[in-house]
């Protein structure tokens, strides 16, 4: 008979580390089925058609548009050899630094009618008014998806550069000389082969494009993030915004499904250890120069454009950073950062080396749901938390008054804790995936040794896993700390009054319009959102 073991430290902690994980999501979900007044009914015959039929209309444009980008280019830079082609390549990972709500109020201040394209254009012709001629509408879905497109092909790009560069030159060259020319070769033999991670790209991108709330906020497109705010912030109904989220957690669930499946049936295996490397093939004349325009294109408008508009108001008025104010939520952005970044990485830490400590299987099978959080939108996210914190909140402050004769105030949700914890399970797929891959590079055998020589679970971590895996536990760090800093919906929600961060203060001044006011701070996130694009670059130039 087997013997049942009490369950040990590091299986408890990692146990309640993803239960504090997937709470929210879990509250979501039974607000959604238990509302206290349920109007799904009067949704789905009035507003909910129209969020859902944008929603993914504009993750289908996006989808379309990102494929197109990001593939194309990672073709032809690893393809072909042409002028600036090795700057092209890393240039191309800028736009990932700009958050497409910050393209969004660049690019509407540089083509609206009092911008500068619109200006020079009756400057040029003599045109008076707009019945003058015709421009295309700034403020539209397309647009919308226009912008978001610029600022996420890059996944798609990344993951599509490195499959074509594990393909071998010998199935290629085996195509051509069965007579097929360059661009069917590309259809028919690299373009299924690099499928799975084209796929990939486009599932980050279409859940990134549903959590999206600036973009689609500031061009007017009632989306189901933005039907979140309208139902519970307007409309005071909490049961209704969480149906809604349930409605995006659904497809989120619908698009990595789908991505899996992809995998699944596209893969092939490699019948010889060596792979002959892709020789990119010289490209001369018009061909060079289109091959150029089609890289510089992208980056073009979805860098150069954004920042120069942004560090042009940034730099006309000088005065406005010395604004106390901006400093305020410069501080309050990195300290906020910081600690989330801090938490997320310890925690994660924990969980994955007790799950690998731990003798249950529970904690094992929990640990790759913990990441459903970062497919999860921040406006989700806040639901789950603000309402269950709220009431948390209360119960705490009447107890401690009963007890003590002390009003201590709303202590979880009347400060950053719940901007803290939203952060925590939004981006703890990060460090989770980075940790959890690093401590699976290190030998049992140093496990092993470790605890031999009479050193404890603990010092064992601290002392011979940590070192080993202080580079991936730094990245992960980063990476969360960055995401913090952009991070635009849940801050807006939970933040305490009269908090802002750099992303909340971008927010609250380009709503009003007021795009020169919000380009200080807007510069500040863009330079943060830089930072991991540097270091994709860095590793980009041994091959990604």
């Amino acid at each position: 008979m087997r013997r049942l073991r009490w369950p040990d430290g590091w299986s408890l902690g990692a146990l309640a580390i993803a239960a504090l994980v997937l709470a929210p999501l879990g509250a979501v979900l039974w607000m959604a089925l238990f509302p206290t007044d349920n109007i799904w009914g009067h949704l789905i015959s009035t507003t909910l058609p129209r969020y859902f039929g944008n929603s993914v209309k504009l993750m289908g444009m996006v989808g379309l548009g990102t494929g197109l980008l990001g593939t194309g280019a990672a073709w032809l830079v690893v393809r072909f050899d042409f002028p600036g082609r090795r700057a092209l390549e890393w240039l191309l990972l800028l736009p990932l630094a700009i958050p497409a709500y910050i393209g969004a109020y660049a690019l509407v201040d540089f083509f609206e009618y009092a911008g500068p394209v619109q200006t020079w254009l009756r400057a040029a012709f003599g045109w008076q008014t707009s019945r003058d001629y015709y421009f295309p509408e700034v403020r539209s879905l397309r647009t919308a998806a226009l912008v978001i497109t610029l600022s996420l092909y890059p996944y798609v790009y990344l993951l599509a550069r490195a499959a074509f560069r594990e393909q071998s030159a010998n199935m290629t060259e085996v195509s051509r000389a069965l007579g097929l020319t360059r661009l069917r070769s590309f259809f028919r033999v690299a373009l299924p082969l690099a499928r799975p991670a084209i796929a990939a790209g486009l599932a980050i991108v279409m859940m990134e494009t549903l959590a999206d709330f600036g973009t689609v906020d500031f061009f007017a497109v009632q989306t189901l993030t933005t039907g979140i705010f309208t139902v519970w912030l307007q409309g005071y109904n909490a049961g209704g915004a969480a149906q809604i989220a349930c409605l995006i957690l659904g497809l989120v669930l619908i698009l990595a499904t789908l991505e899996k499946l992809s995998r699944r049936r596209r893969r092939y295996h490699a019948l010889n250890a060596r792979v002959t490397p892709i020789q990119p093939e010289r490209l001369r004349g018009w061909r060079a120069w289109l091959a150029v325009l089609a890289c510089l294109l992208p980056f073009g408008f979805g860098f150069v454009l954004p920042i120069s508009v942004i560090s042009s108001h940034a730099l006309a008025h000088l005065e406005r950073w010395a604004d106390p104010r901006l400093w305020q939520a410069a501080f309050n952005t990195v300290s906020l950062g910081g600690l989330a970044a801090l938490v997320t990485v310890l925690g994660a830490l924990f969980m994955v080396y007790g799950a690998r400590k731990s003798y249950y299987r529970l904690p094992r099978t929990l640990m790759p749901v913990t990441g459903i959080g970062y497919a999860a939108p921040g406006a989700v996210l806040a639901i789950g938390l603000l309402i269950p914190l709220s009431a948390l909140d209360h119960m705490l402050a009447d107890s401690v008054e009963s007890l003590f004769g002390v009003y201590i105030g709303l202590v979880l949700t009347g400060s950053v804790f719940a901007v803290l914890f939203a952060y925590a399970v939004r981006f703890f797929a990060i460090p989770q995936g980075a940790i959890d891959a690093a401590l699976g590079r290190v030998t049992p055998s140093m496990e092993m040794a470790s605890r031999s020589l009479g050193r404890s679970a603990w010092q064992t971590l601290w002392r011979v896993h940590f070192p080993l895996i202080r580079g991936s536990v730094l990245v992960a760090g980063l990476l969360v700390f960055v995401d913090s800093v952009k991070e635009l919906p849940a801050t807006l929600i939970l933040r305490p009054f009269n908090f802002d961060t750099l992303a909340t203060k971008v927010y609250d001044q380009a709503s009003l319009e007021n795009i020169a006011e919000a380009a200080p701070a807007a510069l500040l996130v863009t330079l943060a959102g830089l930072l991991p694009v540097l270091l994709l670059a860095r590793a980009g130039k041994g091959g990604v």
